[in-house]
């Protein structure tokens, strides 16, 4: 008796405190002072897109005369300036409703493509082992390095010119045209997106407990069926958070889309449509901030729906415990 009571004290004792990083972590985040912060940041990143919104219903006149915070004072809304960036027939108007699309063809294959691979690289290089594997890993993790716009030049060489080596031409030039050039779109982001895709998710997948996984093989279970079945489920949190940072990247990206998908009505995507828009209608408020809200709805609704998932994904491989 007298042996057991201090071990009962010393066990009760360390399950009252904080016993792993993620819990000191979770508790410092939990105090008034962090919630205040939090309030004052949150308040301080809406306004800006608050603002934008109220501008873009309010007339015309309106807009170029007074601030949007006056609607309140003297409110007057319209949704005509909609109905012009979207749908208007003039070339001034915007028709961002076919850009709009040209978006989505652009960025939904941009994102589940580098997801796909990495997933299963990341698994790769995590759970199947094979000779020169971690040099593997340091060589992708090494990627990151690399300025984008260091690549664009010989990119675009591969899609134009195809590879030769000594006479001899190992891969043809694509020579797309019209609609095929999302393809080169797809292709570019897929590459710059996979190096910090697989180190995302390796760091995730490394971090499933060794046990799951032995018990699964002793059962019968093959890769493909332990990735399927138990490693992509555990990981939703982590290709969520990948898939939103993809997601807003392609969604808002233009030097990429520009260069390989080109200016035309076909293959452009709303970020060339509203770049044009900035220059040549410039003093068009009321379209500018409409079509700039239409192009922040669809990223705004993807990381909503998802948010559940952000910070689980974010912290994902950063703690034990």
């Amino acid at each position: 008796m007298t042996t057991t009571t201090p071990t009962l004290a010393t066990g009760t004792q360390a399950t009252d405190q904080p016993t792993t990083r993620a819990a000191r972590v979770r508790k410092r985040l939990n105090t008034r002072t962090a919630t205040v912060v939090s309030i004052v940041i949150a308040l301080v990143w809406t306004i800006p897109t608050f603002g934008l919104f109220i501008s873009s219903i309010r007339p015309e006149d309106q807009i170029k005369t007074t601030g949007w915070w006056t609607f309140f004072s003297d409110p007057q809304f319209t949704l005509e300036n909609y109905q012009e960036v979207l749908f208007g027939r003039s070339s001034s108007s915007g028709q961002l409703a076919s850009y709009f699309i040209n978006s989505l063809a652009i960025t939904i294959p941009s994102v589940l493509f580098p997801l796909a691979f990495a997933a299963l690289a990341a698994y790769a290089l995590a759970w199947i082992n094979f000779r020169g594997r971690d040099w593997v890993y340091i060589a992708i993790f090494a990627m990151q390095i690399v300025p984008l716009q260091m690549a664009l030049v010989p990119l675009l060489s591969f899609f134009s010119n195809g590879v030769t080596l000594a006479g001899i031409t190992l891969l043809p030039a694509w020579d797309l045209d019209g609609a095929q050039k999302f393809a080169q779109v797809w292709f570019a982001h897929t590459c710059f997106a996979l190096p910090f895709a697989v180190f995302l998710l390796h760091n995730f997948i490394s971090q499933l407990p060794r046990d799951l996984m032995e018990a699964a093989r002793v059962d019968g279970a093959t890769h493909p069926k332990i990735f399927r079945t138990i490693v992509l489920p555990l990981v939703a949190p982590a290709l969520a958070a990948f898939g939103i940072f993809q997601f807003l990247w392609v969604w808002n990206d233009l030097l990429v889309a520009l260069i390989f998908a080109g200016g035309g009505d076909e293959t452009a995507p709303l970020t060339v449509r509203l770049a044009e828009l900035a220059g040549t209608r410039g003093n068009e408020w009321q379209r500018l901030t409409a079509g700039a809200f239409v192009s922040i709805v669809v990223p705004l609704l993807v990381f909503l729906s998802l948010q559940r998932y952000f910070v689980r994904g974010l912290l994902a491989g950063s703690v034990k415990g």
